[in-house]
């Protein structure tokens, strides 16, 4: 086991750059100790299943992006050179799934993608046993790498020069602020401490960010019997 979540989390920090893209950017990080990971299960489905519903009903006869939260995380991937019609804000790809129902992953990764499409924001789940080091959200220099696929093969990736990316002593976590995950981190299903990432602009606000934070512990804890959880707000608070 690494670190404690509680030094991890108050080791982790986001690069006053990132905010000058977008000042009312907040990142309210979700510990978790104790997950009873495996394969999809009866309760994890039906969370996932009562959020596709709510999330539909919200996106009726309109598209995500037209969404006010969504639609902000538009334009703050246009603000680090990102173009956010070839690559989405997590979010806004899940909720456009939404069709022909999301895949079923794990009974971690359903939970938190769960919360996602039913508060409308993106989130990101990391294994925390995996991390070297606390994690940072930077503007990239070019030179960090990045593990993930192409074609099945393993490969690593850099980011573009002033790509903002979430990293940790090893390299980049998850590009271009919330749209690809690494493989390094990545939850499987034998995470027993996971972090995850709850990203919130101003059209969501500090209170919406809260909401689904506390939303997601309700969930894990229901489905986790005896897990623990922790959280800090990085960001305005107002």
């Amino acid at each position: 086991m690494g670190q404690s979540a509680a030094d991890w989390l108050a080791a982790a920090s986001v690069d006053p750059a990132v905010h000058a893209l977008r000042p009312d950017y907040r990142a309210l990080l979700l510990t978790a100790e104790g997950l009873r990971g495996g394969p999809p299960d009866d309760g994890s489905d039906r969370l996932l299943t009562a959020a596709e519903e709510r999330a539909r009903q919200v996106v009726g006869e309109g598209t995500p992006e037209a969404l006010p939260h969504p639609a902000a995380w538009r334009e703050a991937y246009r603000a680090f050179g990102a173009k956010p019609q070839r690559t989405r804000p997590s979010v806004e790809a899940l909720l456009r799934r939404l069709d022909g129902g999301l895949p079923r992953v794990d009974r971690v990764t359903d939970v938190y993608n769960a919360i996602s499409i039913g508060h409308l924001l993106p989130i990101g789940g990391e294994d925390l046993d995996r991390y070297a080091g606390p994690a940072a959200l930077v503007r990239a220099d070019g030179s960090e790498e990045f593990d993930t696929t192409a074609g099945g093969e393993s490969v690593v990736e850099h980011p573009e020069v002033g790509e903002v990316v979430w990293r940790d002593d090893t390299g980049v976590t998850c590009r271009r602020w919330n749209w690809r995950q690494g493989v390094r981190t990545r939850i499987t299903p034998a995470t027993t401490r996971a972090v995850f990432v709850l990203d919130g602009l101003d059209p969501l606000g500090a209170d919406g960010l809260t909401a689904a934070a506390e939303a997601l512990e309700a969930d894990l804890h229901a489905l986790h019997p005896g897990v623990v959880t922790a959280r800090r707000l990085i960001g305005p608070t107002g």
